[in-house]
């Protein structure tokens, strides 16, 4: 465990039970959270390498167009 981790550990353990029980259920929750986006992502590689090579390929065929950020 880092020096900082235990520091933050520490003060969390002063705090009221039920704040610690707030602040570990969230903690508990961004890992899972973190996780399930890590395993997401990795397992998208394949689509996202497909839809950039069809935006290229579009895009050399002249099918695109400059962004143009004042309609947005």
């Amino acid at each position: 465990m880092t020096k900082l981790l235990e520091e933050a550990f520490k003060k969390a353990s002063e705090l009221p039970e039920t704040d610690q029980d707030t602040l570990a259920k969230w903690l508990l929750e961004e890992l899972r959270s973190e996780r399930q986006w890590e395993s997401m992502f990795a397992e998208s590689q394949d689509v996202l390498d497909r839809l950039a090579d069809q935006a290229l390929d579009a895009h050399k065929r002249g099918k695109t167009k400059p962004m143009d950020f004042e309609r947005l």
